[in-house]
């Protein structure tokens, strides 16, 4: 064999050599980059600020927690969007504080809210946004929330899910018969907004899963308004049948319980039951 010739084929042997001590040294293929992003399990609590921001002439600020490493991954998260009630509106800038008074925000606040949720045997941390409206909320600010969300934060859009109490939960109800579509779960809590034919057969065609609650004893908002919403949902037959807890007493606050990471149904929260449902 001529010298050019096997000088030719032992720089071609030493090139294969390489390449494939590069390719096993990365210890990840090229499916696989992200990967342990997926593994990140959240231990520290969440971290919640104040932003000033025109949403909507409706609403020009919100409370966002994220992640504690959201800035160290690339993964996307499940959002939650929290709607407050009536006694909590305000201008979205000075007034803002008075959105953590109550169930979500209140329990981010107070480092109560769990850093990692399991559902399905994998881990999930939520990106929680909670708005303040200036008057009664709209599906149109909800709507903008989530497109802000979308745009500006890593979310996961196979899984957004909407809750609120009170003037939140009447919303709640409202966006999901008006843009359900956008929703993957949703958590109203003592509404008193009435059913008709159309929101809730708007809510089951879509087949929107539905766990709400309310305080038999609620002087505030009728039980049996969140009553009718949950037989008239389910007269459609919905895949899965909309969901109702009640208690005996508790006046309008049916928040407290509903939102804490402690109460659970079928060993499940209401975080741990959303997080079951994706798109």
């Amino acid at each position: 064999m001529k010298p050019a010739i096997v000088k030719l084929l032992c720089i071609l042997l030493l090139h294969s050599i390489f390449i494939s001590c590069k390719k096993e040294n990365t210890g990840l293929d090229a499916g696989s980059a992200t990967k342990p992003d997926m593994d990140v399990i959240e231990t520290l609590p969440p971290v919640q600020v104040a932003v000033s921001y025109d949403l909507t002439p409706n609403c020009a600020g919100f409370y966002r927690a994220l992640p504690a490493r959201y800035d160290s991954t690339a993964k996307n998260y499940p959002l939650l969007v929290f709607l407050h009630g009536s006694g909590e509106m305000g201008n979205g800038t000075t007034d803002l504080p008075k959105v953590l008074k109550n169930a979500v925000p209140n329990l981010i606040n107070k480092k109560k809210f769990p850093p990692n949720f399991t559902s399905g045997g994998k881990n999930f941390s939520f990106i929680v946004l909670s708005p303040q409206v200036k008057s009664w909320t709209t599906p149109e600010d909800v709507r903008a929330m989530i497109q802000y969300a979308i745009a500006k934060l890593r979310v996961d859009t196979t899984r957004i899910y909407v809750t609120g109490l009170s003037l939140g939960g009447n919303t709640t109800w409202n966006f999901a018969s008006k843009y359900g579509q956008m929703v993957t779960a949703i958590v109203p809590v003592c509404a008193s907004n009435t059913a008709t034919a159309a929101n809730t057969k708007a809510i089951a065609s879509k087949n929107i899963p539905v766990w709400t609650f309310h305080n038999e004893d609620d002087p505030a908002a009728p039980v049996q308004k969140t009553k009718d919403f949950v037989a008239m949902i389910n007269s459609y037959n919905p895949n899965p049948k909309a969901r109702l807890t009640l208690w005996p007493t508790g006046g309008h606050d049916a928040w407290t319980k509903a939102t804490d990471p402690l109460y659970k149904e079928n060993k499940m929260n209401i975080y741990e039951w959303m997080l079951q449902y994706h798109k």
